[in-house]
C-alpha cells in the first residue's frame, strides 16, 4: 500500500470503504452529492486530521469537487479547521464533528430550515392566487389544500426544535 508524503495511506482499505458506504448512503437520503458522504467518512474515520491535499489523493476526486464538499460540510456544522497536523505545518487540516446534535442542528439550519421558509412564502402566494379563483368549488378545494400545506409547514417548524432537543441528550 502507497503512503502519502506525510505518512497517510493512499489506498482506501476494506474498513474505510465501509465506512464510506454508510455516510455516501446517508448523504444520498438527504439529497447531497455522493462527494460529501465520502469526504466526511474519511475524516471520521481518520485518526488524525486530514488536509484538502490528502482528501483529493485518497478519495480520487478533483480539488474542486474536494473544496465545494469541505464548504459544505463546514456549513453544516459537520466539520472544523484544525492547525496542521502537529508539523508545524501553516496548511489547513480537517475534523469531524462527531456530535449528533450538532450534526442535525446544522442540517436544519443549513438544508431544512430554508425549506420551511420558502415554503411558507409560496404558500401564501398560492393561497392568494387560490382567493382569486372564479369556480366557488375549486376555489373551495384549492383553498382547504393550501390550508393543508400550511398546516404541515407550521408542524413541521414546531417539530424541528423538539428533534434537536431530543438528540441533543
Amino acid at each position: 500500500m502507497q503512503e502519502l508524503q506525510d505518512g497517510t495511506r493512499q489506498e482506501i482499505d476494506s474498513i474505510e470503504r465501509e465506512v464510506l458506504a454508510v455516510f455516501v448512503d446517508g448523504v444520498r437520503v438527504l439529497g447531497l452529492p455522493p462527494s460529501i458522504g465520502e469526504i466526511y467518512g474519511l475524516l471520521f474515520i481518520s485518526q488524525s486530521p486530514l488536509s484538502l491535499d490528502d482528501l483529493v489523493k485518497r478519495l480520487k476526486i478533483s480539488k474542486g469537487s474536494a473544496s465545494q464538499g469541505l464548504r459544505t460540510l463546514k456549513s453544516l456544522g459537520a466539520v472544523r479547521e484544525t492547525n496542521g497536523n502537529g508539523n508545524g505545518e501553516r496548511r489547513a487540516y480537517y475534523e469531524p464533528a462527531v456530535e449528533l446534535k450538532r450534526l442535525v442542528g446544522g442540517f436544519i439550519r443549513e438544508q431544512i430550515r430554508p425549506h420551511l421558509d420558502s415554503g411558507r412564502h409560496k404558500i401564501k402566494r398560492l393561497g392568494d392566487l387560490a382567493s382569486t379563483e372564479n369556480d366557488p368549488k375549486r376555489r373551495k378545494f384549492l383553498l382547504e389544500r393550501t390550508d393543508r400545506l400550511d398546516h404541515w409547514i407550521r408542524n413541521g417548524g414546531r417539530l424541528l426544535p423538539m428533534i434537536q432537543r431530543i438528540l441533543g441528550q
